[in-house]
């Protein structure tokens, strides 16, 4: 009866020494950027970690430890290879999980979620993303664990003869059940953390106010799959805040009721041309006029001179699906949800083109990619742009980094395009050399080292471009009537602002620009508090038109406009006003960022919980 108990304590103690084998692997990978850590502090994450790790160990040894327990009553030898396949089969399962993580955290600063599902449905999408480094790594660091783990199983479990239990009595047999029923309620409460009211979660391994010794500690399987949990949205209502949802609703729509008639119109007439330029990761902190890091984007800082910039925008979410769903139509998105990749959902809503093409516009967009990724082209033409273009359509004899095409090939594909539309014409163009690999061709001006130095030094090539396409725009005789629209789909790390559980992360630019805006008003600075979820109310506005049509979306340039922005974080929230902003995350309930009063957070909290829930009940009803 002892037998199979000591059993089950080497198959713990063997998954949490390969847990450990991995939080050293990862800390040398990553040792630049644990340099601010002390030594004691990174070792805490071997103390910290143990109650995930203990809670992982059994969830993995469930079936290897029956296989293992059967093979005492029974002479059949299968019953042990089955024990060392079922073992290979967990450990190939969390290599390639613990790899993956390895690899994505230098670009992704987070742990590995089960969004990599998304990207693994287009895997030409994430071979080109990765460079050839990150591949190396990656099968370098998988080879390296799966023979390490593979040699420690061995030692751990030695293949010999198991002796077989000695059944004297008929009621002896009973000792199968009896141990295996004993032993997984053992693991059920070990996966649990105990038998206090609330379930264990990552916040047990949560230690630090260092973003990296926290994502060490926490045990990267079990994130993992507490993830893919709300991948599902199997278990979301449960991280929706509880609150008296009739008053949530009459909060919300009465932030929403604010007079909607102005005279602050920018434009000169309401019937322009609309260039879109989705701007790939542009964090703001990034861009001279609008953060503290200066030299990288000289060309858009000229621009901001001669447009309309918004400084206080925020992005909705940390992908390019859910930047794009959310510009173009007004829409807010839930944490670890993209509604580009529900299209019983998102043709619920209403989209930009649908406006203009109503007023005899003609709709076109255009990457330098793929657009199956995150189902963006799906979603576009689901809204019937007249033109979606992707790298398929592009000359096939351009040069090319591993992702897309250059910004340069693609503003030059992007005036071809225009040249060829109908008059007047909505034109959308998404770019796409500031994303990883960043094997974009070295830019003109400022060089940066240290840290995002490799992100840094595409947007000087990116800026090099968009100089050069509104130069060469000025030569065509459409210019003179042709708003654009300047908008980042998401944040990035940049020097001094890496990690995504903080809001300034999801600071993003905003520009309107062009020979239709107003002399009166080129060069203002707007500083309230928006999203890019209110772009499509104030262009609508603008070009007097309907803003209803976007329920969530606030006209940035009316007085009596509230000043809000909620955005969702890995396993999170985030929401910011002019007193200040706070992130949530919503499995670990910790505050990652606040810089409220502690009065001002009370209620700012409050109005978060009441707005993520009316979002959250209408997005069911989509």
């Amino acid at each position: 009866m002892l037998r199979p108990f000591r059993d089950v304590l080497k198959l713990l103690l063997f998954w949490i020494v390969c847990f450990d084998i991995h939080r050293v692997l990862f800390s040398i990978h990553y040792y630049s950027k644990l340099k601010e850590v002390g030594f004691g502090d990174w070792l805490l994450s071997f103390f910290y970690s143990f109650r995930l790790d203990l809670a992982t160990a059994a969830g993995l040894s469930t079936i290897p430890f029956l296989f293992r327990l059967i093979h005492y009553y029974s002479d059949w030898k299968w019953w042990g290879r089955l024990f060392r396949i079922s073992l290979i089969v967990s450990i190939t399962l969390l290599v390639l999980v613990q790899a993956g993580e390895t690899v994505a955290y230098g670009e992704w600063n987070y742990k590995l979620t089960s969004r990599v599902f998304m990207h693994l449905s287009h895997p030409d999408e994430v071979a080109r993303t990765a460079n050839y480094s990150m591949i190396f790594w990656y099968i370098l660091y998988t080879v390296i664990q799966l023979v390490l783990y593979i040699f420690l199983s061995r030692k751990f479990f030695k293949k010999k003869t198991v002796e077989k239990a000695e059944i004297r009595h008929g009621f002896e047999w009973l000792a199968l059940p009896v141990s295996y029923i004993i032993t997984v309620f053992l693991f059920f409460v070990a996966l649990r953390g105990g038998f206090q009211p609330v379930p264990l979660n990552i916040g047990a391994a949560s230690y630090s106010n260092k973003t990296i010794v926290n994502d060490i500690s926490i045990n990267s399987l079990y994130f993992f799959g507490k993830s893919y949990l709300l991948y599902n949205r199997s278990e979301i209502d449960a991280f929706i805040p509880k609150v008296d949802k009739k008053l949530a609703r009459e909060t919300v729509e009465q932030w929403y009721s604010y007079p909607k008639k102005h005279s602050n119109y920018f434009l000169e007439n309401n019937r322009p041309n609309v260039i879109f330029i989705v701007l790939e990761g542009w964090s703001a902190e990034a861009i001279g006029s609008l953060g503290p890091n200066k030299g990288a984007t000289p060309n858009f800082d000229r621009l901001t001179k001669s447009g309309v910039l918004f400084s206080n925008i925020y992005a909705t979410g940390t992908t390019s699906e859910i930047g794009n769903s959310s510009i173009f139509s007004g829409h807010y998105t839930l944490p670890e949800v993209s509604i580009s990749m529900q299209p019983e959902k998102h043709r619920k809503l209403h989209c930009l083109n649908e406006d203009m093409e109503a007023w005899g516009y003609h709709s076109s967009y255009i990457f330098s990619g793929d657009l199956k990724y995150g189902n963006i082209g799906g979603y576009f033409m689901d809204h019937g742009f007249d033109v979606v273009k992707d790298e398929s359509d592009y000359p096939s004899d351009l040069p090319r980094g591993k992702l897309n095409f250059y910004d340069r090939d693609l503003y030059k594909f992007l005036i071809q395009e225009i040249n060829t539309n109908k008059k007047p014409f909505f034109q959308c163009a998404f770019t796409g050399s500031t994303h990883a690999p960043y094997d974009q061709p070295k830019g003109k001006g400022k060089h940066f080292t240290g840290e995002e130095a490799d992100f840094m030094n595409s947007l000087v090539y990116a800026d090099n471009c968009l100089g050069e396409f509104i130069n060469k725009c000025k030569k065509y005789p459409w210019y003179k009537n042709t708003l654009f629209v300047f908008v980042a789909d998401h944040g990035h790390g940049s020097p001094g602002m890496t990690e995504p559980v903080y809001g300034k992360f999801y600071h993003v630019p905003l520009l309107f620009y062009g020979e239709p805006i107003k002399k009166s008003y080129r060069g203002k600075r707007m500083d309230v508090i928006g999203s890019q979820a209110d772009i499509a109310a104030t262009l609508i506005y603008q070009m007097k038109g309907k803003p209803a049509r976007y329920p969530y979306s606030k006209d940035l340039m009316n007085p009596k406009v509230p000043e809000f922005a909620f955005h969702a974080i890995i396993r999170g929230y985030g929401w910011g006003t002019d007193k200040g902003n706070f992130t949530y995350n919503m499995e670990q309930k910790i505050i990652y960022d606040n810089t409220y009063s502690k009065k001002d957070f009370k209620r700012e909290r409050l109005n978060c919980s009441y707005f993520l829930n009316t979002l959250y009940e209408d997005y069911k009803k989509l």
